[in-house]
């Protein structure tokens, strides 16, 4: 196989997942090119063709054609894993401005669906990178952030408050666990080599976990070395390895219960 170019975001959940392919440590892996990107570029980035294989939002399929293909490896799927909706004190999103990390991300989606059922209050998003979603709020420039992963562990140290764990409410609305990040891959490219490629990765990581310590670090924006732990221990787990009969039911349920209420399209990419 020729060199795949990879974009996956620099979190420590990925780096973890894809460091021993990116290093070269597995023997007939396909060679790598690798590159950093956040989860709001990557969305936008698959829609326009760009890439051959990428961590997307599952929310973000909709948008995305019979060109691109569902990998049931390397992505992100569980429990207690959901994004947080904080304020610096409010106790409602009445008229409130909302910063969020992608209008094309899961966490958005979710909160759409959240909003949905409460009725729909008037509020305004606007997109922010995710790192900066917290000192925003703090600083009053918005009025409730929409956070994602390590936030979760993070917020109290910025003096927010949450006031809704939509992980919690999907969990407790459906009873099924919440997806999060896919993997996809261009149609024309060998799917099945390169989900057993990220398996392969994903179970160095597991057996040699200190192999990619200092890979992790390096890219984890400063953060300490127990979040990152926090970060992996909560984002990686048996769907990352394969997502499953119970991982696809929560995706077609997600999906396709927003596209029932117009809020994205019908999903069309292969491997669902």
């Amino acid at each position: 196989m020729s060199e795949i170019h990879l974009a996956h975001s620099p979190c420590p959940n990925d780096t973890f997942i894809y460091h021993a392919w990116a290093a070269g440590l597995l023997d007939g892996a396909p060679p790598v090119r690798l590159t950093f990107a956040d989860i709001d570029v990557t969305n936008t980035a698959c829609a326009n063709g760009e890439f051959d294989v990428a961590k997307v939002s599952y929310a973000a399929l909709p948008y995305l054609g019979e060109e691109w293909r569902l990998l049931p490896a390397g992505g992100a799927l569980g429990r207690g894993c959901g994004p947080l909706v904080l304020t610096n004190g409010r106790s409602d999103l009445s008229g409130a401005t909302v910063a969020v990390p992608s209008d094309r991300s899961t966490a958005f989606l979710l909160f759409k669906l959240w909003m949905d059922e409460l009725g729909g209050e008037d509020v305004k998003v606007e997109v922010v990178p995710f790192d900066r979603i917290m000192p925003a709020v703090r600083s009053g420039r918005f009025d409730a952030g929409l956070v994602i992963h390590e936030a979760r562990f993070t917020y109290r140290e910025y003096g927010l408050q949450c006031l809704a764990d939509l992980g919690e409410w999907w969990e407790a609305s459906t009873g099924a666990p919440i997806p999060l990040g896919a993997i996809v891959a261009k149609a024309g490219l060998d799917g099945e080599a390169i989900t057993e490629t990220i398996r392969a990765s994903l179970d160095y990581a597991w057996a040699a976990p200190e192999a990619s310590r200092d890979y992790i670090a390096e890219h984890a924006q400063e953060m300490s070395e127990a979040v990152c732990r926090q970060h992996i221990d909560l984002y990686v787990n048996e769907f990352s390895r394969d997502l499953g009969a119970e991982g696809r039911a929560a995706v077609e349920r997600l999906l396709g219960g927003a596209a029932a209420l117009g809020l994205v399209p019908e999903t069309r990419i292969a491997g669902l």
